[in-house]
């Protein structure tokens, strides 16, 4: 459970973190990275080992800047 956690953290922050430098992709930026966001925190807090906390950081930071851009480019809604 906690490494599917890490993988589906990681890939809502990379889709968040592509999304927000395609124009037009502010809707998937905001909302990948707000979910990869919430499920990085949790899977932070549930984790047990190091490479899953890694995972996690990674796909955290990418969520928060993909959020960031998505939000500064145009919002969650298009």
């Amino acid at each position: 459970m906690e490494n599917i956690l890490a993988i589906v953290t990681v890939v809502c922050g990379l889709t968040a973190f592509v999304a927000a430098f395609v124009p037009g992709g502010h809707v998937v930026a905001s909302w990948a990275g707000t979910l990869g966001f919430g499920t990085g925190l949790y899977s932070q807090y549930v984790s047990a080992t190091t490479p899953q906390r890694a995972l996690n950081i990674v796909g955290i930071v990418a969520s928060f800047v993909g959020v960031a851009l998505g939000i500064a480019r145009g919002g969650f809604l298009p």
